[in-house]
């Protein structure tokens, strides 16, 4: 079997562009050993620029879809993972910056003429922590988890993508850290900050808004998508069901809970997507258990029964098989 059989391709970069607009401009998480330079070509597109080059490019564009949720809450949709704001008289406190912080920007200013001066990183990956530099230059302090700084500072390389991040810019580091929880109280609001044991990378973490039972889980979730594990960074399918079964049991039928990539969403919604990553992970460990090569395992199609619902945008079901097969 060829590579260009074991994964996906898209039939156009203007397919894999709107595609990313459509979902919150999270189409670049299609691992990079598609999309490469030193990947085959596929499906008419580009083999330069990667996945990293492509999703930037987008965001310079691609729309930002205001979403009220309660309270003086937001959701922020289209540039780069979804991003909440705060409006207080502290000043806007974002959890996630973004790709562009300029657009972020102009975008808060339509919901209050407050400036942004708070943000927290959910994790470090760039299509959350982009518009760090920007933000900070404008007036925000950064908070983030121990590791999200870790990674900022120093260089590092996602080996899915084909992609080595240099450090990042002195101002896009997040200048506090924690290490396993903390409170923040702004705007009338108390935000609980927690960190998962690792998950989608080792340095995830949720922010609950207590006040009105808004929960931002990060990347922990993507709704109604297959999600991407980042095993260069910690990341494991066994760390992805742990921190959804977390999320569960932090939440009600009433929470609002904020995926990373995805609409917002629910508990219910939250269960099928806890059901589709336990069911999956146990299609694909028993095939490998039985000394199944990934590329026999592949051939099995583990997943058609949820490519219809989980693999239409940015991961399909074959890459989605090879993550989890990595991991178990």
């Amino acid at each position: 079997m060829s590579r260009e059989d074991r994964f996906p391709s898209f039939t156009s970069r203007r397919q894999f562009l709107l595609s990313a607009g459509t979902i919150g401009a999270s189409a670049w998480l299609v691992p990079s050993r598609l999309l490469s330079s030193d990947a085959p070509h596929l499906g008419g597109l580009s083999r330069n620029p990667g996945p990293v080059e492509q999703m930037r490019k987008a965001a310079e564009t691609a729309p930002i879809r205001i979403q009220k949720l309660r309270g003086n809450l937001s959701a922020l949709i289209g540039n780069g993972g979804n991003v909440v704001a705060l409006q207080g008289n502290d000043g806007v406190l974002l959890i996630d910056a973004g790709i562009v912080g300029a657009r972020v920007a102009e975008t808060v200013a339509r919901i209050t003429r407050t400036p942004i001066r708070h943000l927290i990183n959910t994790h470090w990956h760039f299509d959350h922590t982009d518009a760090n530099d920007w933000h900070h230059a404008h007036g925000a302090a950064i908070l983030a988890h121990e590791m999200t700084r870790t990674h900022m500072a120093t260089t590092t390389r996602v080996e899915d993508w084909k992609f080595t991040f240099p450090p990042s810019p002195a101002g896009a580091i997040p200048a506090t850290v924690f290490a396993d929880e903390r409170d923040v109280r702004l705007n009338e609001s108390l935000v609980q900050l927690k960190h998962y044991p690792p998950a989608h990378t080792d340095g995830d973490i949720w922010a609950h808004f207590t006040d009105v039972d808004v929960l931002h889980v990060g990347d922990t979730w993507w709704n109604g998508l297959y999600p991407f594990v980042d095993q260069s960074t910690g990341g494991s399918i066994d760390g992805m069901i742990g921190a959804t079964e977390r999320n569960l049991a932090k939440t009600s039928d009433k929470t609002i809970i904020v995926p990373g990539h995805g609409p917002v969403g629910g508990k219910a919604d939250l269960i099928e997507f806890r059901d589709m990553l336990i069911a999956l992970r146990e299609k694909v460990a028993g095939l490998k258990k039985q000394g199944k090569s990934l590329e026999e395992i592949l051939m099995a199609k583990p997943t058609a029964d949820y490519d219809e619902k989980w693999g239409r945008y940015v991961i399909d079901g074959k890459t989605f098989t090879a993550l989890v097969y990595q991991g178990v």
